[in-house]
Parts: C-alpha cells; sequence; structure tokens
C-alpha cells in the first residue's frame, strides 16, 4: 500500500521551510492527543501551531459475493446525525507521555477486526486499496484503506452503548448516493471511488468520479 510519506518531494528540498523547535503536549486523550507546536518560520519569526496527533486508522470497502457494497449507517455526536459510511476503526498503538505515537498494530490485522465487529462480516481476503492523509492542515491521520472480498457473515461484535446498522447497496447506487450527497463521510467517499477507479468494483454505470 502506497504510504504518501514514501512519495519524492513535489518542491525542490532547497527550498525554505517552517522548523518545528518543540512540540508540547496540551491534552493526551485514549485516542488522540493535542499537541501544540512551537515554530520558527523561514524568516525566523517564531509562532505556535495546535495539531492533533493521530496513530492511524483503517476505512473498508466491503464486497459480497453479488457486488453489493456493505455500508453501515452510524449516528455521529460530532455532527448530531446519522450518516451512510465504511466500516473504519482506529489503530491501536501506543505512546511516550509527550504525545509521539510507537509502532503499534498492523493496519491488515486492524481492518479484519473492525470490519467483523461493526458489520459482522469476516474477509476471506483483504486487499490493500490506498494509504492517504486525511486532513493534514489539522491532524497527521493517515488512513489506510481496504477492500474486502470472500465475506463470511459471523456477526456483530458491537459494545453494548454500540448501535450500528447494516446496508448492503448496489455498486451504481452507491456512487449515485456519492454523486447526490447521501454519502458525506470523506474517507468513504475516497474508499469507494478509489475502488471504483481501480476496477474493482462491479459498478455498471460511468458514474461522475
Amino acid at each position: 500500500m502506497t504510504n504518501p510519506f514514501s512519495i519524492p518531494s513535489i518542491v525542490d528540498p532547497a527550498v525554505a521551510v517552517p522548523t518545528v523547535t518543540a512540540s508540547t503536549p496540551i491534552a493526551l486523550g485514549k485516542k488522540y492527543h493535542y499537541v501544540r507546536l512551537s515554530v520558527r518560520s523561514k524568516l525566523g519569526r517564531d509562532t505556535t501551531k495546535e495539531v492533533v496527533r493521530h496513530p492511524g486508522a483503517v476505512v473498508i470497502v466491503p464486497i459480497l459475493p453479488d457486488g453489493r457494497i456493505v455500508l453501515i449507517k452510524v449516528y455521529r455526536l460530532t455532527v448530531q446525525r446519522w450518516l451512510y459510511e465504511c466500516c473504519a476503526g482506529t489503530i491501536e498503538r501506543p505512546s511516550t507521555p509527550q504525545g509521539t505515537f510507537l509502532e503499534g498494530e498492523d493496519p491488515a490485522l486492524c481492518a479484519a477486526r473492525e470490519l467483523i465487529e461493526e458489520t459482522g462480516y469476516q474477509a476471506g481476503h483483504l486487499v490493500p486499496i490506498r494509504t492517504y492523509l486525511t486532513t493534514p492542515g489539522l491532524t497527521d491521520e493517515l488512513m489506510h484503506a481496504f477492500l474486502a472480498t470472500d465475506l463470511k457473515h459471523v456477526g456483530q461484535k458491537l459494545e453494548e452503548d454500540e448501535h450500528i446498522l447494516v446496508e448492503a447497496i448496489e455498486p451504481d447506487r452507491v456512487l449515485r448516493m456519492i454523486d447526490e450527497g447521501q454519502i458525506v463521510d470523506a474517507k468513504s467517499m475516497l474508499a469507494i471511488l478509489l475502488a471504483h477507479r481501480q476496477g474493482r468494483l462491479s459498478a455498471k454505470s460511468t458514474s461522475k468520479v
């Protein structure tokens, strides 16, 4: 799976960039860390920038034998509404007291676990689609997208207070839902559209990408 940090620089390395001189934890959460960076600009001015350190995440596009895509419907408190999404989850990684994440769970293992927990399906095969940054202006979250096939239903494994609805939808309709704004979750849209562009969906239409 392509890592965006391994791609050659798109700008001449000689071009001056801001330098991080210090990193100070503001709040260390259960999953994410809020950090203040001390930054020196290319002109020598000192400033600060607050960022969210993230352990990384996975998103999975599960495909049934008949070609339908397994989506979930989940209530998101941040926006206080139900959303259509692909199943996803946060990679388990330990961190230092300074808010730096260390090596941890393999993304493929995380994807396999989250797929079962949220949809109730176990994947016979997990194929990497792409790895991408979700919101680099705010966080260093790295999203690992996978395609899941050869699915076997084994039942959801949700937390007691977790409520996730599962719906299998034809690829053509899923693409229309993206075009029409019924699916607005960015990680899910990008994973589905990348899978479509790579010819991994059995959609018959030429829906806009």
